[in-house]
């Protein structure tokens, strides 16, 4: 349990989910943990979870990554308790597949507004200081969708190519700088993330679709994640892409 111990890890999304299985995961490896997301029992029962494994209790913020005055006071506040923070976890995300034709503008907004610029938000809120020590690992959780795009994913899609894109230019900026960036790119897992899809036809085919496989679980990414950001500070493992195994694309 020391492989991470004294680490200051924050997640976002942290109330289901990746970020709920990512916090446990790195409070097992001794790091300290501050949670960010909206729902306040979600957390408090996290927080209750893994104390009850004998861990450090982590601490919360409720969160709307929008809203750039709630990501402030969040990682001010994971500061102030803990003195710095050496790991991010960007998690925090929706996902409204659906064809073009007819969809609702309003879930377009709302997926760039969390998937890409809370994302980066949250990144401008702790890079300063992981520049001051020299010492930083940001991990961007982005989807088999960021890399292989399908005619119900276009816009959802567009956000995580963007988390693309900002990850590998964030990451050559701060290169010499003592800090890393990584990827995840989930293809199919078993989270309440379909259950954000509004069109109902789609849905229901992309429900029946991870039916129709062993998909991957929660803790799978978490110790992805794991894996990412216990390798030795000279090693930056860029992307990792982790589909379940009978997922073809």
């Amino acid at each position: 349990m020391s492989q991470l111990k004294n680490k200051v890890a924050l997640v976002t999304g942290a109330s289901s989910g990746i970020g709920e299985a990512t916090a446990i995961a790195l409070a097992r490896q001794g790091a300290q943990v501050s949670l960010m997301a909206r729902r306040e029992d979600r957390l408090s029962a996290l927080c209750d979870k893994i104390v009850a494994e004998g861990l450090e209790k982590p601490i919360y913020f409720i969160c709307d990554v929008q809203k750039s005055q709630d990501i402030e006071k969040s990682v001010q506040g994971t500061l102030e308790k803990f003195g710095r923070v050496d790991i991010l976890i960007n998690n925090a995300g929706v996902m409204y597949l659906g064809p073009v034709e007819g969809a609702d503008i309003e879930d377009w907004k709302r997926m760039f507004d969390i998937n890409v610029l809370g994302l980066m938000n949250c990144t401008h809120a702790v890079l300063p200081q992981m520049l001051k020590n020299g010492d930083g690992h940001i991990v961007n959780i982005s989807s088999v969708s960021g890399k292989v795009v399908s005619a119900r994913s276009a816009a959802y899609s567009a956000t995580k190519f963007a988390v693309g894109a900002f990850s590998d230019g964030l990451r050559q900026e701060v290169a010499k700088k003592g800090l890393r960036v990584t990827v995840i790119q989930p293809g199919a897992v078993a989270t309440e993330l379909t259950d954000h899809i509004t069109d109902s036809a789609t849905q229901k085919s992309v429900k029946d679709w991870v039916a129709g496989m062993k998909a991957l679980t929660s803790e799978d990414i978490a110790n992805a994640i794991v894996y990412a950001v216990s390798q030795p500070s000279t090693v930056n493992v860029n992307e990792i892409t982790i589909r379940p195994t009978d997922q073809a694309f």
